[in-house]
């Protein structure tokens, strides 16, 4: 009798492990298929007019095991991994008072070719910063001095230009811009150096009313039309610069978070706000995460870490790796790309192919190490690079010439196009590979069913390739420094 128990609860049990199993087996998810689709390919390339350009569409034919000899980029959108937030620029003072220098109708086009998905680059993501930086005129703040219950708080210097133009951008991308806010140092007198630049570290007295600071920003942008989605700590924490900084160690930064910022946020209504610790470059990026993420209380408030690309001021290359260890060993936490741009600008090299060349390789290795989020810094600046109130010009993606009264549309503004246009907000990354080293390559799968394959060449030779989705294969051809984005539909 005992016998006969057990062999019935054996049965259940192991019925019971086999339905499990089924239930979630691979077999049963659909696999995709690209038979009968077609390829519409889109290409930038140097030493030709192409820029965004429409080419012929490309068809499927069943291909069986690819030999080595014949270059291929593989592609299994069975194999998905980290979601879309959005891909777009900074909206910095710099920023809108180039914009305001334009003609109405310039000022159109502009909003037009950044924020339309038909007619431009369909941007759906935008930082701004609190209070001033580099790229703003000059210095200001938005308190009197000494003023630690935040009673004259206002945001009257930006409702001259920066406001203005955050709502156009808005409304030129639909009504819906992901927001979020970075501060670049905290009021002069909360300071140790009693300085706005040169670094310095906020006074432990003042932790609390610089929490409450960053609440009263929020709130007034919202109530000003501008709703914001998230926020950095503080941009560039262990740079002293010449301009707007601050340093916080790993340590001040958790403790900063975990003690004021965190719970303030949650107590004003904000808790909801993504929180991006960090901000700044690749090279000490998992040191601060395990610092931030390791300690229970200061991570349940961090939504995810951002960084910056200007580790290749120390000499290095660009340090992917990096990323890559910070999302293997805290997978439940958001990479972003926050900023990054070209310095030291020259307007005679505004038309340089490596411009955008830089942009293109950051973008696939980034999103092939788990970023969800990129994020250009300025969007606009004038033909100085600037304005800048410390001199720290810069290119943009597109150049307001002010003397010429004319938009330059550098190739920055097209490679960053590859991806923004095609890969929309909600879309996966897939799995992608490249049996040569000369093509560079990540993909996306769209919440309306389109694979979007970005292929990028920096050689100087053209290279003939196939794409090949699980068994099926279609012949291109990639030029030399161009970059391609393949629509499978």
């Amino acid at each position: 009798m005992h016998k006969n128990l057990l062999a019935v609860l054996l049965a259940s049990a192991l019925g019971t492990t086999a339905s499990a199993q089924k239930a979630t087996s691979p077999a049963a998810i659909k696999s995709y298929s690209a038979a009968g689709k077609q390829v519409q390919v889109y290409t930038t390339a140097a030493s030709t007019q192409q820029r965004l350009a429409a080419g012929d569409k490309l068809s499927f034919q069943e291909v069986g095991q690819p030999l080595e000899t014949q270059p291929t980029i593989f592609v299994d959108p069975n194999h998905t991994f980290q979601t879309l937030v959005g891909i777009g620029g900074a909206l910095t003072d710099a920023s809108a008072e180039t914009f305001a220098k334009l003609t109405k109708a310039q000022q159109q086009e502009f909003m037009q070719a950044y924020y339309s998905p038909t007619k431009g680059i369909g941007y759906t993501l935008g930082r701004t910063n609190i209070a001033s930086c580099d790229f703003s005129s000059d210095s200001y703040a938005y308190i009197a001095d000494n003023d630690k219950e935040l009673k004259t708080f206002n945001v009257k210097h930006d409702e001259k230009y920066r406001i203005p133009f955050i709502k156009q951008a808005i409304a030129a991308a639909g009504g819906k811009l992901t927001m979020y806010v970075s501060p670049w140092s905290p009021p002069a007198w909360m300071k140790d150096n009693n300085s706005l630049v040169k670094g310095g570290k906020l006074k432990p007295e003042f932790r609390q009313s610089w929490a409450n600071h960053y609440v009263k920003f929020i709130k007034e942008y919202e109530r000003q039309g501008i709703p914001i989605w998230g926020l950095t700590v503080q941009n560039e924490p262990m740079a002293k610069q010449t301009w707007e900084s601050c340093i916080f160690t790993a340590e001040e930064e958790r403790d900063f978070v975990k003690g004021y910022l965190g719970p303030t946020l949650q107590k004003g209504g904000l808790g909801d706000r993504k929180l991006i610790g960090w901000d700044h470059n690749r090279d000490l990026m998992y040191q601060r995460a395990s610092t931030l993420f390791d300690d229970p209380e200061a991570s349940k408030y961090y939504w995810g870490l951002g960084y910056h690309w200007y580790e290749t001021w120390t000499g290095s290359g660009m340090q992917f790796d990096n990323e890559r260890r910070v999302h293997e060993t805290y997978p439940t936490k958001n990479l972003v790309f926050t900023e990054g741009c070209i310095e030291k600008f020259d307007f005679s090299k505004v038309n340089d192919w490596t411009l955008g060349e830089r942009y293109g390789n950051s973008m696939i290795n980034d999103f092939n190490a788990g970023t969800v989020a990129w994020t250009d810094w300025n969007i606009l600046l004038d033909e100085t690079g600037g304005p800048n109130h410390v001199g720290n010009f810069c290119y943009a993606p597109v150049i307001g010439d002010t003397k010429s009264g004319k938009l330059i549309y550098t190739n920055i503004y097209y490679y960053i196009g590859h991806f923004s246009k095609f890969i929309r907000p909600g879309a996966k990354r897939i799995a992608t590979a490249s049996s040569r080293d000369v093509l560079q390559t990540t993909a996306f799968l769209n919440t309306d069913g389109k694979v979007a394959v970005v292929v990028m060449n920096n050689s100087e030779k053209e290279q003939a390739f196939q794409l090949w989705i699980k068994g099926q294969a279609a012949q291109a051809t990639s030029q030399p420094h161009s970059i391609m984005t393949m629509v499978v539909n």
